[in-house]
């Protein structure tokens, strides 16, 4: 099996599991997701949403980001960790989206990555769930699950999405982030793996090296 075969395989086993490709994060606009997703950075998504729910009650445009008070910011996010920066990119990303993109999130990656603390995966996660495009979110669950497998050899981010990006069907490519994200949390989790009752294994390489 060719590692596009084994790919394509991946995708169709997560779809029967999975039979929906939802966000972990609550978000209802394009800027709500941005900023959700630059909290999720060493924050669990279940605290994210937590802390979200005050913020964008309080805060409802890029607007009222852009012009909001950083120590405001950081009393309402701080439980989610480097409370003190993650404030600070919020408020400027969004002074950003108001000054250089006319209050409404940009549509490339690479605009996205312009904005303060944006890198590729979060600008992969806006164009796939925002814009509908093509995209592929390496996160710890996707780089940890594609090298077991066996689909990638490396844990640089870059080079994931890039070999990915190879191998993936392109409209199922974001689908596929997510569904992954669930199985990383379910099936195939970091320290200990359920290996024996896992549908991959047949077609994992980690496994069939252990066996």
């Amino acid at each position: 099996m060719t590692k596009k075969q084994k790919a394509v395989e991946l995708v169709n086993r997560l779809e029967k599991r999975y039979k929906e490709a939802i966000c972990s994060l609550v978000a209802e606009k394009p800027h709500e997701l941005l900023i959700a997703t630059r909290l999720s950075a060493q924050c669990t998504d279940a605290r994210v949403n937590i802390v979200t729910k005050p913020l964008f009650e309080k805060y409802k445009s890029v607007d009222d980001f852009a012009n909001a008070d950083i120590c405001d910011i950081e009393n309402i996010i701080r439980s989610c960790g480097l409370y003190k920066t993650k404030a600070k990119d919020i408020v400027k990303m969004c002074q950003q989206i108001r000054d250089d993109f006319g209050g409404k999130v940009p549509n490339s990656i690479e605009k996205l990555t312009t904005l303060s603390g944006v890198g590729r995966k979060t600008a992969n996660l806006i164009m796939g769930d925002i814009f509908g495009e093509p995209a592929v979110v390496t996160d710890t669950h996707l780089i940890r699950i594609t090298n077991r497998i066996g689909l990638v050899e490396t844990k640089d981010p870059y080079k994931v999405e890039m070999a990915l990006k190879k191998l993936l069907p392109p409209e199922k490519s974001s689908d596929f982030c997510h569904r992954i994200v669930h199985f990383g949390r379910d099936v195939c989790k970091a320290p200990t793996p359920k290996c024996e009752e896992c549908e991959m294994k047949d077609i994992c390489k980690e496994y069939k090296n252990k066996n």
